[in-house]
């Protein structure tokens, strides 16, 4: 269980997330959603420390991890960036990256196979060898999130993970993260611009405005009236093949 409890963060005197709380249980994903400027990456940034809030807990199976060292938080919690560093080092590699939190003195076997085992379940055993900057988007956005799964996290945080890939590898993104959040039976937190995606992946969904919580909630609570609110615009929700698509009049 994860509970985040009263996160606030300022820049200087400008409040940009407000009194944030909401609960997450293992095996869902939350969609963070918003329109830009309401706090939504800065929100994702606090719950792992690479912002320190100005208030608020963030506990993981009963332990505040704002109290904790910084690997002692890279043990529970890992983060996928919405742009990644380009380097000339193999895809396995960046994946062993991901184990440093673990790493005494030299790499163990066992992180050798956790990396092996999740390269395989991220469908990337045929790039283990290649470079990342020889990649594509969708791929190396597999890699970063191969690399965030090895630190065996509690919590994975994921900031906009589709924002630079194509129909195709957005879905195969998504699909790997639900999939992998449901099989490790951890929580994830997903910001999202596509509101249409969110409901096709995510379990429940976080509406910020103006740095406060304005929903959460089952996907029951993704009406026009809560997007109007929040996103300014008119819109339709149709149910197509099972599915919920959000129409924008």
């Amino acid at each position: 269980m994860v509970e985040i409890k009263n996160i606030s963060f300022a820049y200087g005197k400008k409040d940009v997330v407000k009194n944030i709380s909401f609960d997450i249980s293992p095996g869902k994903c939350v969609g963070v959603l918003g329109n830009n400027g309401s706090g939504k990456s800065t929100l994702i940034t606090c719950l792992n420390k690479i912002r320190t809030p100005k208030a608020g807990s963030v506990f993981i199976d009963n332990q505040d991890t704002l109290k904790m060292s910084r690997i002692e938080t890279a043990r529970r919690i890992s983060y996928v960036a919405q742009k990644n560093e380009i380097s000339q080092i193999t895809v396995f590699d960046s994946v062993l990256l991901g184990r440093k939190p673990y790493i005494k003195w030299a790499v163990s076997q066992e992180d050798i196979d956790i990396c092996d085992d999740t390269i395989e379940k991220t469908g990337l055993t045929p790039f283990r060898l290649r470079y990342i900057d020889e990649l594509s988007g969708g791929e190396l956005q597999k890699v970063m999130l191969a690399r965030a799964l090895v630190q065996q996290p509690r919590l994975l945080l994921l900031d906009e993970p589709t924002s630079n890939l194509d129909p195709k590898n957005q879905y195969e993104m998504l699909e790997l993260v639900r999939n992998q959040t449901a099989l490790r039976q951890i929580c994830s937190i997903i910001v999202l611009h596509d509101i249409s995606l969110a409901l096709r992946y995510c379990d429940r969904f976080l509406f910020l405005r103006d740095g406060e919580v304005y929903g959460y909630g089952d996907e029951s609570i993704v009406t026009s009236e809560m997007l109007e609110a929040v996103y300014g615009v008119s819109s339709t929700i149709e149910v197509i093949n099972g599915r919920k698509i959000v129409v924008v009049d």
